[in-house]
């Protein structure tokens, strides 16, 4: 759980839940204690390091988190588990698969790595590759292209320190308590006190927008890595239950932009312009948005090199 990240969650409804999962899930959800949205992202953070931090270094929990984040629509309890050690245990095999053997050692003794790996395996056999579904993706630096062609400019719901936006932005961003109306389902501002920027869709929303961007996409450029790569988003949400709601949070990427630079981040209106450019045989237009998309997530990405 790094601080500079963005999330894309998947909240799937009560009822897709197993029996003995449902009743833990809903008894959570009436819990004084559980983590609030406004301090969970922090709470998985401390969490983490402070494992990372200890004599010796665990790179996985011990046991499975049972926190999630939780939304209420129209009645409807959606849950989207934090999956903490499952998480974990992905991020760490992509690490040391990527890492030479003798700096690896620097980083967890090659007891402590072993083992790891080895309760993962064990994991995997034991339940299969159902068990390795996970509820939310993470992206360090950057919020991926693909992720942006799930959702709409108006599911954008921006919070500035808890105070309500100044006058001239965009009237989507006005709540800040989380709400929801049988007109418009997963209207849900994220209920926080800190600066926030995310977008919330059904799936059935999330799934037409990359069929119909695979579909633009594959007419106008082809086969090209940007196909892949929203085909493969489409792919994990297809795993999960049709009624779900899916979910883009900036996370800690907000602390790396001013008021004025979040107030003008319209990544996915841009994407979605740059579509329909491509579509509609405006190559300028759908050039200049996808530049302007694609530089300013540069320029957010040159940071983790910064000193």
């Amino acid at each position: 759980m790094l601080p500079y990240a963005a999330y894309l969650r998947v909240y799937e409804p009560l009822s897709a839940f197993p029996d003995s999962e449902r009743h833990n899930w809903d008894a959570y959800a009436a819990s004084p204690h559980r983590p609030r949205r406004a301090g969970a992202l922090r709470a998985e953070q401390v969490e983490s390091v402070r494992r990372l931090l200890g004599v010796p270094p665990l790179p996985a929990p011990a046991q499975e988190s049972g926190n999630a984040y939780l939304r209420r629509v129209d009645d409807v309890l959606y849950v989207c588990p934090w999956q903490s050690r499952l998480r974990s245990w992905l991020a760490f095999s992509r690490f040391r698969g990527s890492t030479p053997v003798k700096l690896m050692d620097r980083f967890v003794p090659k007891a402590i790595a072993e083992q790891t790996a080895d309760d993962f395996d064990r994991f995997k056999r034991d339940g299969g590759s159902e068990a390795l579904r996970t509820n939310i993706l993470t992206s360090t630096w950057h919020v991926p292209t693909p992720w942006l062609v799930l959702f709409d400019g108006a599911e954008r719901w921006l919070v500035l320190d808890g105070a309500p936006p100044r006058p001239g932005t965009p009237k989507a961003d006005a709540g800040h308590e989380q709400a929801g109306s049988p007109s418009s389902p997963t209207a849900a501002p994220p209920t926080s006190p800190t600066r926030t920027l995310i977008y919330v869709t059904s799936m059935a929303q999330a799934r037409r927008r990359v069929a119909r961007s695979l579909n633009v996409i594959r007419r106008h450029v082809g086969e090209v890595p940007t196909t892949a790569d929203v085909e493969e988003v489409g792919r994990w949400l297809e795993e999960f239950h049709p009624h779900s709601l899916v979910e883009l949070d900036y996370g800690g990427l907000v602390h790396l932009m001013d008021d004025d630079t979040l107030r003008t981040d319209q990544s996915v209106a841009e994407l979605a312009a740059a579509l329909t450019g491509l579509d509609t045989g405006q190559e300028e237009l759908a050039f200049a948005m996808y530049q302007r998309v694609i530089l300013r997530w540069k320029s957010i990405q040159v940071l983790e090199s910064a000193n």
